[in-house]
């Protein structure tokens, strides 16, 4: 049987307001069920984007020479913060803040918007609600970066197929600072943090 790659929601101009799900199979053959159906919701609520593998993630990461934190914030207790000081600690990545609510973070400027930065950044790793991805990728394609990295516990498949069918490198749902850890010595093998967060550069 056929499993499910993707689902999309149109509206049926004969009524109006009667919305289907275009449900696309392995196969490339495609169905539409009513968007108010059992079956329509489940297949909405399963993943079925898949993102880079390890290998892939990892030369994303190599070949990275600048990355950019849309979503920054100056407050220790979040996670961008943390990550962003990982980053500056344990990476040789040129590293830019974006937050049009501050003007420094870090130690660092902020920057309003990735347009005002001073150059395009290889990666542009984001903390931002799932729903706030699409406008995101709006942003990134504008200014013509090419992978957008979405942190762990994000997550909205629709914007990343979008952003595929736009040229885009895509990762989401993963922490920029475990993987890069995790490929450069800072994780133990088992996948475990290990609390640290270190200078220590080994394969870059």
């Amino acid at each position: 049987m056929s499993t499910v790659t993707d689902t999309t929601t149109t509206t049926d101009a004969a009524d109006g307001d009667a919305s289907t799900e275009t449900v696309r199979l392995v196969n490339g053959l495609s169905c539409d069920l009513p968007a108010s159906s059992p079956l329509a919701k489940l297949l909405k609520s399963q993943r079925t984007w898949v993102g880079p593998d390890a290998k892939q993630r990892l030369a994303i990461l190599r070949a990275a020479k600048s990355v950019a934190i849309v979503g920054a914030s100056p407050k220790p207790q979040r996670s961008s913060y943390f990550v962003g000081t990982y980053l500056q600690q344990s990476s040789d990545y040129r590293l830019y803040f974006v937050n049009p609510m501050e003007t420094e973070i870090l130690g660092q400027p902020a920057y309003a918007s990735l347009a005002d930065l001073p150059e395009v950044p290889d990666i542009v790793v984001v903390f931002r609600r799932g729903s706030d991805i699409p406008s995101v990728i709006d942003d990134v394609v504008a200014v013509g970066a090419k992978t957008i990295w979405v942190q762990l516990g994000i997550w909205n498949q629709d914007a990343a197929y979008s952003g595929e069918e736009q040229g885009l490198t895509v990762v989401m749902d993963r922490c920029i600072k475990v993987e890069h850890a995790r490929f450069h010595g800072g994780l133990h093998l088992l996948g475990f943090d290990t609390g640290q967060i270190t200078a220590r550069k080994t394969i870059r």
